[in-house]
């Protein structure tokens, strides 16, 4: 693996930030929700440098691969992404992570982002904030929009409260994603270390058949074996449809897929695709307590 670079400093007020369209297109009754989010990190003291073309679009990605692959190279301490949706793989098949190094900056998204945000920190490239985009940032709760800011100016963040589904405590660097997207990382170069990892992982729209056969992948690759600690966070609309639902919950499957690994879970974590996206920078020290529910971040490594 690459040696790890030194973190991005802290933003301070006046520091610029870059927009990102490296997944699907925005629609046009997204631009309203994306002026939002730009009025919130303006309110923080950042300048938010205009996307030259927001609605860009091909097919149904934001523009063809060499596009937003131009989006990612940096000019600013800050890439905020748009949106997420499908397409940021794609772009891992092109050389991306050397203009990273030259000038250290925070990459911001989540959902199909994953794959950006796990490439560079398996490239060796901290930096990578799971957390609201601009087009969702808006919606967010104050106690959300209010941790993002913190995460971004270098201050400390409060724990995180969720269920305590089997008990224990670990520790270990904290990797967070979409399942759907980090299961299709699996067997690449570009999944992070995972060795002794607390990994957090959340989803949207998907069956719990469907979690079933991902998390099996993910015991069947001995990803899961490797963890120090398990968090889930939203798995927004990701029950049968017709009640009363056939077959397993959701919980069941989360709870029975990751019950004998012998590790802390914790489960209803706040974050995700609902309400309340708690942003978290990928690569810092975790504690999770399986058995209080609590997520405490430590000091980076």
């Amino acid at each position: 693996m690459t040696p790890p670079a030194s973190w991005p400093r802290p933003l301070r007020p006046g520091d610029e930030v870059q927009l990102v369209a490296a997944s699907s297109c925005l629609q046009s009754d997204a631009l309203d929700r994306l002026q939002a989010g730009i009025a919130i990190v303006e309110q923080w003291g950042l300048r938010v440098t205009p996307h030259p073309e927001p609605l860009r679009q091909w097919g149904y990605y934001a523009g063809s691969d060499a596009q937003r692959l131009d989006d990612l190279q940096p000019t600013a301490p800050l890439l905020a992404c748009l949106r997420g949706g499908w397409g940021s793989a794609r772009l891992l098949e092109r050389p991306w992570h050397e203009p990273a190094r030259v000038m250290p900056h925070w990459l911001l998204g989540f959902s199909d982002v994953t794959s950006l945000l796990w490439a560079r920190q398996a490239a060796g490239l901290p930096g990578g904030i799971h957390g609201p985009m601009l087009t969702t940032l808006a919606a967010e709760p104050a106690w959300s929009q209010a941790r993002l800011k913190a995460l971004l100016f270098g201050d400390a963040l409060p724990p995180l409260q969720g269920d305590g589904w089997q008990g224990g405590c670990a520790e270990g660097p904290l990797l967070v994603g979409n399942l759907t997207v980090a299961t299709h990382l699996l067997g690449t170069p570009h999944l992070p270390e995972l060795q002794g990892a607390v990994l957090l992982l959340e989803d949207v729209g998907e069956a719990p058949y469907r979690i079933d056969r991902m998390l099996t992948q993910w015991r069947l690759s001995g990803a899961l074996q490797q963890l120090a600690g398990i968090g889930f966070g939203s798995f927004n609309d990701c029950e049968d449809d017709e009640p009363p639902a056939p077959g397993f919950s959701l919980e069941d499957v989360l709870r029975e897929r990751t019950a004998d690994l012998g590790i802390p879970i914790v489960g209803k974590l706040p974050f995700g695709h609902g309400s309340g996206n708690a942003a978290f920078a990928l690569g810092q020290r975790a504690r999770l307590d399986g058995q209080s529910g609590r997520l405490e971040l430590l000091s980076a490594d």
